[in-house]
């Protein structure tokens, strides 16, 4: 397995998610840095954090984000992970319904010189947004 993609990928959900640390985002994406995500796909730091972070933050102020799991080969690791929070926040087009969400998902990520070069997330978006409704 390879550690450092692993401790990578970990450090991205504990500092980004967990403790809100917009810093790392700076650090571990490129401008060239592409996310496949279920709302489509984003390119570069200011697009992962002006279309994900912030919505997500706003929306779902004390979102945690637990990983559950990982497995790494060569400069690829996948993350199983899930995200808990309550609606308490404006965001992805509705107001605050204070309802809990329980997201659970997977992301593949591949690494290169201590970056996240790609990613690809899977969960189930629409059913989050119909939740909120």
């Amino acid at each position: 397995m390879n550690a450092a993609a692993v401790a990578l990928a970990r450090r991205w959900f504990e500092e980004v998610w967990n403790q809100r640390r917009e810093a790392t985002i700076d650090e571990l994406l490129t401008p060239a840095s592409i996310c496949h995500a279920p709302g489509g796909e984003l390119r570069g730091v200011e697009s992962f954090r002006e279309r994900v972070f912030l919505p997500f933050i706003n929306a779902f102020p004390d979102l945690a984000v637990s990983v559950e799991g990982t497995v790494a080969e060569g400069d690829e690791v996948a993350v199983r992970w899930t995200a808990r929070g309550t609606h308490a926040g404006p965001g992805l087009g509705s107001p605050a319904t204070q309802r809990p969400i329980l997201i659970r998902g997977m992301t593949w990520i591949r690494v290169g010189g201590g970056k996240l070069l790609e990613g690809w997330d899977c969960w189930n978006f629409r059913e989050l947004i119909e939740s909120l409704k």
